[in-house]
């Protein structure tokens, strides 16, 4: 008898533990972008905010492809979302360990890393202007960054590097996409 009330008991027990499972789960999963694996802000904005906070010599990236809009148009939609999974992988590859990449929407991505050098700007505008093998044609791919190295900042905030990472990458638009500035 005391083993069908120690059973009856635990059902109730293994029941919420399942359906904590499924809820961490879940959670976890929507912090993740589902078309190309990165983190969505949420997920990222917290791993970059620690990241920042362990390293002052590190720099914030904001990415946005150029004429993402016309590869859409021309080629369909899913030409579009293998445009994006490929900058997603060469962003995550770029950052390696030592950094994390992230997805903001649409075709914006995001970055941060330990360190920032000239070597790492050339690297990352090489990878994300490498063109793009799809339907075995290659496609044009090629993407505008801005960068802000936190220690350039009065105080280490992610929202005032991603601020400056924004005008960085807008300035760069503004002068042809022919590469990269840091906020300086």
């Amino acid at each position: 008898m005391e083993l069908h009330i120690a059973a009856a008991s635990i059902a109730p027990l293994l029941g919420w533990a399942v359906h904590g499972g499924i809820l961490a789960h879940r959670l976890a999963a929507a912090r993740r972008d589902p078309l190309t694996g990165l983190h969505t802000r949420a997920g990222w904005t917290a791993r970059a905010e620690r990241l920042i906070c362990r390293h002052p010599g590190a720099a914030v990236l904001l990415v946005d492809l150029d004429h993402f809009k016309a590869l859409n148009d021309t080629h369909g939609h899913a030409a579009g979302d293998t445009a994006l999974i490929e900058t997603a992988d060469r962003l995550r590859t770029w950052c390696g360990p030592s950094g994390i990449a992230g997805r903001l929407g649409g075709d914006e991505f995001v970055a941060v890393v330990r360190d920032l050098d000239a070597a790492g700007i050339d690297a990352l505008t090489a990878a994300l202007h490498r063109p793009l093998t799809y339907n075995g044609a290659s496609l044009p791919l090629a993407a505008s960054f801005g960068a802000c190295l936190i220690a350039d900042l009065p105080l280490p905030a992610l929202t005032d590097a991603l601020t400056a990472a924004d005008a960085a990458m807008y300035a760069t638009k503004g002068r042809g996409r022919r590469g990269p500035r840091t906020s300086r």
